[in-house]
């Protein structure tokens, strides 16, 4: 499955019921817990990065992946458009990028 068609499958489910899916459950509550739930996934992968375990790093890095495209879901803003600014800066130095944004 790509991002492409994970973002897709998550859209769908947008406007399922919420009792009969966790995406749509987790849609209902709104943009700011579906930020809440991204960042606790976050907080995990970093956990399991720290402590060196691939397969939970992996299966975290899954949610963190899933839980991005769901907080993006919520507030409308397509996976084409972070795709888009991703290819906006490729070619760019990180840190030339990074001293541009003015951080």
């Amino acid at each position: 499955m790509t991002l492409d068609d994970l973002a897709r499958v998550i859209s769908d489910r947008a406007t399922a019921d919420p009792d009969s899916s966790w995406t749509a459950k987790l849609l209902a509550k709104g943009p700011e817990k579906c930020a809440e739930k991204f960042g606790e996934e976050a907080i995990e992968a970093i956990i399991e990065a720290i402590k060196g375990d691939r397969a939970a790093l992996t299966a975290e890095a899954a949610d963190v992946l899933f839980h991005l495209l769901v907080m993006l879901q919520a507030r409308d803003v397509p996976l084409a458009d972070v795709m888009s600014e991703l290819a906006r800066r490729q070619g760019t130095s990180g840190l030339a990028e990074k001293a541009a944004r003015g951080d």
